[in-house]
């Protein structure tokens, strides 16, 4: 049983069309339900005997965060996979919802809330991955927690690549407290390298045709790989026995590009200290305490429903 954010196109997509062609029932949570709707419609006329369910969620509003998560819950006391891959990108200065600027609010926010509603499901599973996606603008992200959850002096390309940021020490942050607890369930981070993802087509709405825009889309027609291949990664992360922690990205030109491979991420993604702030400033955004949840699937301590059962991709 695998869950996939952000599903209706690009990498996400194909992530949830080769999980489903694997035998995985397949959970798309997208915002745009039209969209997600011809998604599944296009997998499905491809593959009849394919799996896929669909859930309304937007990332940037936690009311329906939480009402998708229990939507979920209602229907699955276990989920092996979640794949947290929506986000966007080139946003003007825009809050959320719920008050928190776009990039932070949807692309870490909204996905560290997700996880943790959906968690006592995915520790249910024997070995539950759960995967963010980040991306490879984190390299250039000012590590400054006085702009969390919103940045004094705005650009929204910073804002993306912090949030990217945000993305690998979220993902660091919960494999160490995975581990610290003994439960099981591998958090793994990636990235898609230079792909030809939704995140472009975003941006142009948002910016226009601003010199960035202009000069990402010349240099994505040049060196950009097709989605389907920087969905690797990601489907990767999800399926392959790589340890808890890691971080994956194309393998090829400076990890731009080919087949799944180990990568390194920034010195400031594993600040620790930074981590720790950034989990508690996010369960007081969100409410969702994720460390609760943990807890209550230590042995002895109220085992999440499920747990110790053989692990099945469904």
């Amino acid at each position: 049983m695998a869950v996939v954010t952000g599903a209706n196109g690009g990498t996400g997509y194909h992530v949830a069309r080769l999980l489903a062609a694997s035998g995985a029932t397949v959970i798309m949570a997208c915002r745009h339900y039209g969209r997600m709707a011809a998604a599944a419609s296009a997998i499905e006329a491809v593959r009849p005997n394919v799996t896929i369910r669909r859930v309304r969620m937007d990332l940037g509003n936690l009311g329906s965060v939480r009402d998708a998560a229990s939507q979920i819950l209602d229907d699955h006391g276990r989920l092996d996979i979640l794949v947290n891959n929506a986000g966007l990108m080139g946003a003007p200065r825009w809050d959320t919802f719920d008050g928190v600027e776009m990039h932070f609010g949807v692309n870490h926010l909204g996905h560290f809330a997700f996880t943790g509603l959906l968690l006592p499901a995915l520790l249910a599973s024997p070995d539950a991955r759960i995967v963010t996606v980040s991306s490879m603008a984190h390299h250039v992200a000012r590590l400054d927690p006085a702009d969390w959850p919103s940045p004094r002096v705005y650009n929204p390309y910073r804002a993306y690549a912090a949030s990217k940021l945000a993305n690998l020490l979220f993902s660091y942050e919960l494999h160490r407290r995975l581990a610290a607890v003994g439960v099981p369930g591998r958090s793994i981070a990636c990235h898609p390298g230079w792909s030809d993802t939704q995140l472009l087509a975003s941006a142009r709405r948002y910016g226009g045709r601003s010199a960035v825009i202009l000069g990402l889309r010349m240099l994505a027609s040049v060196v950009a790989q097709p989605a389907w291949e920087g969905a690797r990664p990601m489907l990767a992360a999800a399926t392959r026995d790589v340890p808890s922690g890691s971080y994956l990205g194309p393998s090829r030109w400076w990890h731009t590009r080919g087949p799944a491979g180990a990568d390194r991420s920034s010195d400031a993604s594993h600040d620790e200290e930074a981590a720790r702030r950034l989990w508690d400033i996010s369960t007081e955004l969100t409410g969702v305490d994720l460390s609760t949840a943990l807890m209550t699937a230590v042995p002895g301590t109220g085992s999440a429903p499920g747990a110790g059962e053989d692990r099945r991709v469904r």
